[in-house]
């Protein structure tokens, strides 16, 4: 059993830095679009070393698509299907028994709570492992549909070099969508995690992904905050922050020819 607890922590492990991967890239990328388009003073910042900003951004955004791909195309060595099979071929690591020798491996003082703790536990059954699967599969035919061939053929692999070709490919997405994409992978990461962790039900708990949104609305907390929330306040403020320095130092003389 301990071996198959490892085989799906350990695999859980890469759907998790795979996922956050993605959301890292991708929710850089539009942050600091949204900040600079919106801040005079960042957008003057950011033109102080334009190639730059330019090769940074156009690598967020190669990332993005990169990492999405791996999650989603069966092909590849860790996949969201591939993680979704060991746990249901081993569905006996989230039995309590087998909860309760996580949790005692890792507690001192067990015999205190642990009894008391797997009253509320739940243990999956295969229909819960089918509704995961169904949510996998809507999201995997919008990547198939819409982003796979831009994904393979344009970041991946540049078998797409015409201008009208690409275009006709970008003009298929849309940032919303991509949004969801993402953030579903966190939200799927965190049901499953819950689930061998702590013997939650496996659901998708409801998860902000609008930059726009986010960025008007912060959470309350900041240890309550979701990976993409933390990171598009910290790209702001930071942004903010140096921009603001910026305009306080003297600006250089300007020639005149007059």
């Amino acid at each position: 059993m301990i071996q198959s607890e490892d085989v799906f922590a350990n695999e859980l492990e890469v759907f998790r830095t795979e996922a956050e991967s993605g959301i890292q890239f991708f929710y850089s990328y539009l942050t600091v679009h949204a900040v600079a388009g919106e801040n005079k003073d960042v957008h003057r910042l950011l033109n102080q070393a334009p190639l730059f900003w330019n090769t940074a951004l156009g690598a967020l955004q190669t990332s993005a698509f990169i990492a999405l791909g791996r999650v989603f195309d069966q092909k590849s060595k860790h996949n969201i299907d591939l993680l979704l099979k060991i746990a249901q071929s081993n569905i006996f690591i989230f039995s309590k028994e087998a909860l309760s020798g996580r949790k005692r491996r890792g507690s001192t003082n067990a015999d205190q709570w642990i009894d008391e703790y797997l009253r509320e536990v739940y243990v999956p059954n295969a229909d819960d492992f089918r509704r995961l699967r169904r949510h996998v599969a809507k999201r995997r035919k919008i990547y198939e549909d819409k982003y796979r061939t831009l994904r393979h053929q344009v970041f991946a692999h540049k078998t797409i070099s015409a201008k009208e070709d690409e275009q006709a490919l970008f003009d298929k997405t849309n940032v919303r969508e991509f949004q969801q994409l993402l953030i579903f992978l966190r939200r799927l990461h965190e049901a499953l995690w819950q689930l061998y962790n702590n013997g939650r039900k496996p659901t998708l708990l409801p998860t902000r992904y609008s930059v726009k949104r986010i960025r008007e609305q912060p959470s309350p907390e900041l240890r309550g905050r979701a990976l993409q929330e933390r990171l598009v306040h910290e790209i702001e403020a930071f942004l903010k922050t140096v921009a603001n320095k910026a305009q306080q130092l003297p600006q250089p003389a300007l020639l005149s020819f007059d």
